[in-house]
């Protein structure tokens, strides 16, 4: 299964991450870019005074392969 992860910046230059719950495995960079730009045009998030999710710096899928022992 693989799973979309992005990378913000915060205000202060931080790095935090943000999976969504649901994401399609077949997004193009730009369709990913387009839709992280909107995340941080919102300011939807503080934590502190401090904004977070301000500039979208990286993504990528993360893909788990579950090995089942019984």
């Amino acid at each position: 299964m693989k799973k979309l992860q992005v990378t913000f910046l915060n205000e202060a230059g931080k790095k935090h991450s943000w999976s969504p719950s649901v994401a399609s495995e077949t997004l193009n960079a730009q369709e990913v870019k387009a839709a992280a730009d909107k995340l941080a045009s919102l300011n939807l998030f503080a934590k502190d005074g401090i904004l977070l999710y301000q500039k979208a710096e990286a993504a990528k899928y993360v893909e788990t392969i579950e090995t089942e022992l019984f």
